[in-house]
């Protein structure tokens, strides 16, 4: 479960609760890219941490997809 999200120049970084750091690149998700800092540090965690949700952009992304 995400604990803490953060979007960098070219990655997104989520924090679990287990202690793991997960990281994805910035490709894989066009809304996020294409953002502004203001937007992207706007966001949710849904369902406990299952998933991160920016209601500005209507992003969601899960915890299970990035560690598939």
């Amino acid at each position: 479960r995400a604990t803490k999200v953060a979007v960098q120049k070219d990655l997104l970084i989520v924090e679990l609760a287990d202690g793991r750091v997960l990281s994805a690149p910035l490709e894989w998700f066009p809304r996020l890219l294409s953002a502004t800092k203001a937007q992207t540090s706007k966001y949710r965690l849904i369902a406990g941490g299952v998933g991160i949700h920016w209601p500005d952009l209507d992003e969601d992304v899960s915890v299970a997809g990035l560690l598939a």
